[in-house]
């Protein structure tokens, strides 16, 4: 559980991060690893934080969704250029998936064709030709019309649960300031590191 400290902290980072203009505010770097030790890096999009954690949400048979299931931890990066010199804040920690009514709650919010798609996409998988892509979408609106999109049983939510949060501040001249939070022996504990 993120103390208020370090809640509040992300909070109003972000919050300045919105408010100075960044196009995309909630975009964070979701870093996995395959059984290999192979890690792989992708921009999501961050759906929600709280004292539990950082949400976000997937296709759960894609190459995230599958390296998260053999491997239930990842790091995340968010970066804002537009604040100060800069500001970073890593985190890594277990991933768990999110409750269903969650993933259903959130996915009835999405737009009608990013529901249809989350049917269509065979996510990560080769496509051999756009059109089968476009096929695919065409079915699932046909079979899907007049009524509400459900959210398909292989996409949904997940919950990074830190045990580290970094807070990173650029400086000029790289003096940067760097504030490390990790969870330890039950407790969040506090220190700062050099540039």
């Amino acid at each position: 559980m993120l103390s208020p400290e370090i809640l509040d902290t992300f909070r109003t980072l972000l919050t300045e991060a919105s408010a100075a203009g960044d196009p995309e505010p909630t975009a964070m770097t979701l870093a996995t690893a395959d059984d290999d030790g192979r890690v792989s890096a992708r921009i999501v999009l961050l759906k929600g934080v709280d004292a539990d954690g950082f949400r976000f949400f997937t296709n759960y048979t894609s190459a995230k969704g599958a390296q998260i299931a053999r491997h239930p931890q990842a790091a995340l990066c968010f970066h804002w250029k537009t604040l100060r010199e800069g500001v970073q804040v890593r985190v890594e920690g277990a991933v768990e998936p999110l409750p269903a009514a969650d993933s259903d709650a959130y996915f009835a919010t999405r737009p009608r064709l990013s529901q249809i798609g989350a049917w269509a996409s065979l996510q990560s998988q080769t496509l051999p030709d756009r059109a089968i892509f476009e096929q695919r979408v065409a079915h699932y609106e046909r079979e899907f019309a007049g009524r509400d999109v459900p959210r398909p049983p292989h996409w949904g939510g997940y919950r990074v649960v830190p045990d580290r949060v970094e807070f990173w501040y650029g400086a000029q001249f790289r003096m940067h300031e760097r504030v490390l939070w990790e969870y330890v022996d039950g407790r969040w504990q506090r220190r700062e590191l050099y540039p």
